[in-house]
């Protein structure tokens, strides 16, 4: 009878591993060593370019050549990824002799070691062998991941902090042997444009473990919903005072908070750095040494064109893109815009914040030599259920926004993409 797999998870920081092989399996093999800090040594005479390139950025050793015995000197695993099974079974027999652990993706029968089929959700990784068949293992695997990505509870716990111990060198948990509370982080997570599917992976995970949530206008709400009943939620869209005022008052909540021990969660509509203030947020925490994690978001600049049948780019169209905050006039002395320029541009011109000033937009990009013609489109709440999209021209536009009473949040988009796509199927628009 076959004895069944022991499994066991290899601490590889900073030990040798050996990857025989530059090809397709070394490619996904060897992304996830890296992540291990792993000392990745790859032996192989050629290499696909995504190998190729993490060997130009110095993050793993490769020899240009075939293996060699004394490639396994201070190896602790061996991954074989090659297809040639007499190779692979000479590098499997030297490893077997120096009692080295050897993957082998020809033949996993005669392996030492199988590579599980993995999911990862924040700090728990589920790894499944199959008995063999790497298909089971991935349909159960897939059946996990979905289940972890089902939004009941959040499955993490907060790291542990760990020291060594004074009189034996062993690591401990600092937390557990002190009773301390780790010390407070701050996240500044962009939540995408509306649709809360659109958050990212990392960002929901890290809204799960979250102890403060400050929270935009412009977040989706069902994300919110989806909180721990002991999370204090900060509403940021109503602190007092002036912008400016404001902004000072969210950065305090977000250094006071984190200095307290607790980690905060930034939560922000569309990308945290794009007119998002994040920066300024980032600044502050890093002035009072709080330590600050950034997860991107999708930012309505893209995503809300897209959502509404109007990619930003297209071949033969417009071979570039150019995003720009309309929250100033053109004629405001603290604008920062080349309107001028921009008229210039052959692209698409996509604005933010821009309905207010949308008719001097207009006038002045068209008085610097923009076609009154030019097709636009204004996508109101876009991504979401109440989504709304116009298409008009340059000239008209401000005009066709007040009669079909749009309002913010909206983006603008001005250029030859509006019109890219209108033979395919795209969303309901407002005659």
């Amino acid at each position: 009878m076959t004895s069944n797999p022991y499994p066991l998870g290899l601490r590889l920081d900073g030990r040798r591993v050996v990857v025989v092989g530059g090809g397709a399996v070394a490619t996904r093999r060897v992304p996830a060593l890296l992540d291990a800090g792993a000392d990745v040594l790859l032996v192989a005479p050629e290499l696909t370019p995504a190998l190729r390139a993490r060997a130009d950025a110095g993050r793993l050793h490769w020899v240009p050549r075939r293996f060699a015995p004394e490639d396994l000197d201070g190896a602790w695993l061996v991954q074989v990824a090659i297809d040639d099974p007499i190779a692979a079974a000479s590098v499997s027999a030297l490893a077997a002799e120096r009692r080295i652990f050897c993957v082998r993706a020809d033949d996993r029968s005669a392996a030492t070691a199988w590579t599980p089929a993995v999911t990862r959700h924040g700090p728990v990784t589920v790894a499944v062998l199959g008995g063999g068949d790497p298909r089971r293992a991935m349909t159960v695997r897939d059946a996990i991941r979905d289940l972890l990505a089902v939004r009941l509870a959040p499955l993490e716990t907060a790291p542990t902090q760990s020291r060594p111990d004074a009189a034996t060198g062993a690591v401990t948990d600092a937390a557990a042997a002190t009773g301390a509370r780790l010390a407070g982080r701050v996240a500044l997570v962009g939540a995408g444009p509306g649709d809360p599917e659109l958050i990212t992976v990392k960002g929901w995970r890290l809204l799960t473990e979250a102890d403060v949530v400050v929270a935009d206008r412009l977040v989706p709400g069902l994300l919110l919903d989806e909180l721990r009943p002991d999370v204090e939620l900060v509403d940021a869209s109503k602190i007092p005072y002036g912008p400016s005022r404001a902004q000072e008052e969210i950065n305090q909540i977000l250094v006071d908070r984190a200095l307290a021990g607790a980690f905060v969660v930034r939560l922000k509509g569309g990308d945290p750095y794009v007119f998002g203030r994040g920066g300024e947020e980032l600044l502050a925490c890093a002035q009072a040494g709080v330590p600050v994690t950034v997860v991107p978001g999708v930012t309505s600049s893209i995503a809300a064109p897209a959502a509404a049948g109007i990619p930003v780019t297209h071949r033969g169209v417009a071979h570039e893109f150019t995003v720009v905050s309309g929250h100033l006039a053109p004629d405001a002395p603290a604008s920062l815009v080349r309107w001028d320029a921009l008229a210039g541009l052959r692209g698409t011109l996509v604005i933010l914040m821009g309905l207010k000033n949308l008719a001097a937009i207009s006038e002045t990009l068209i008085a610097h030599g923009r076609s009154p013609q030019t097709p636009a489109a204004v996508v109101q709440e876009a991504t979401t259920g109440t989504q709304r999209v116009l298409r008009s021209t340059l000239d008209a536009v401000a005009a066709d926004v007040l009669a079909a009473d749009l309002r913010p949040p909206a983006v603008v988009v001005v250029g030859d993409v509006v019109h890219t796509l209108d033979e395919g199927p795209r969303p309901p628009m407002i005659k």
